[in-house]
């Protein structure tokens, strides 16, 4: 993103090698590792909810943006740390502990957050970019997930997302192979959302999280929570019928049809 992007406060939680930038209503969380093609440890897993709970409750940041330093995204898990826990009967329990709930504070960020990927999106790196709510590649973009590879039963909350996005036979393929594939088969899957020139990624993600960061908030807000209720079987009537009188105590709706009629850009103010 611009480099005059200000950086952001996270407090005690913020980790290193994750970065948080705010440029207009748009941050940016980087993760930075390039060395290592952005793996997370188990460190910088335990450090990602409390990094991202400052821009959730910042009424000035509108949209998240996801991306990785460098020519990846995020290559997955430090295998360096797959061993490292405590408890000998169960050497991944703090990592898999904190692994969750990294992706359940991404998943469950109130506002829109979109992953900006290049290079390599694998394993850990795949469960990021899918607990977004969107996905930009370009075509350097290769994906994976590789639990197979190294003997790890893969946890239901990670499977249900890549049933969500790409359905069950297709998890199936990426997990019974670990085999990586390019951006022209992740998108005819619907792993990815959109395939943009490699030149052009970054401004394409820049406009398009502009756009969002225009539009309606509380809205936005509302298609969140129906869709996950949706996808968790609820029927989202009582999600919609709550955030629909939300829309016009909050003047949203009353501020929407002025704008239209008169022909100019609304001016939302509600943001969450």
């Amino acid at each position: 993103m611009p480099p005059n992007a200000r950086e952001l406060a996270s407090g005690s939680c913020m980790n290193a090698d994750l970065h948080l930038s705010r440029e207009g209503h748009v941050a940016v969380l980087t993760i930075d590792r390039p060395e290592k093609r952005n793996a997370m440890t188990a460190a910088m897993w335990a450090a990602l909810p409390g990094v991202l709970a400052p821009p959730a409750r910042d009424p000035d940041v509108r949209v998240l943006v996801v991306t990785g330093a460098g020519p990846s995204f995020c290559a997955g898990a430090d295998i360096s740390d797959l061993l490292g826990g405590t408890d000998p009967d169960d050497p991944m329990a703090d990592l898999r502990r904190d692994n969750l709930a990294a992706q359940a504070a991404l998943r469950d960020f109130p506002k829109p957050t979109v992953a900006m990927i290049r290079g390599h999106c694998v394993g850990g790196g795949m469960e990021i970019a899918a607990s977004c709510d969107l996905r930009f590649a370009d075509p350097t973009a290769v994906f994976g997930v590789t639990p197979a590879k190294v003997g790890i039963a893969y946890p239901p909350s990670s499977t249900k997302a890549l049933i969500d996005l790409i359905g069950p036979a297709m998890t199936k393929y990426l997990l019974f192979s670990g085999e990586l594939v390019d951006t022209a088969a992740a998108l005819r899957a619907g792993l990815i959302d959109r395939v943009v020139p490699a030149d052009d990624l970054e401004a394409e993600v820049r406009r398009f999280a502009d756009v969002v960061a225009s539009r309606s908030a509380l809205a936005q807000r509302a298609t969140k929570e129906v869709v996950a209720d949706l996808v968790t079987g609820g029927d989202g009537e009582a999600v919609a019928g709550r955030w629909y009188r939300e829309t016009i105590s909050a003047g949203e709706l009353a501020e929407g049809v002025s704008a239209f009629a008169e022909r100019r850009a609304p001016r939302f103010r509600w943001s969450g």
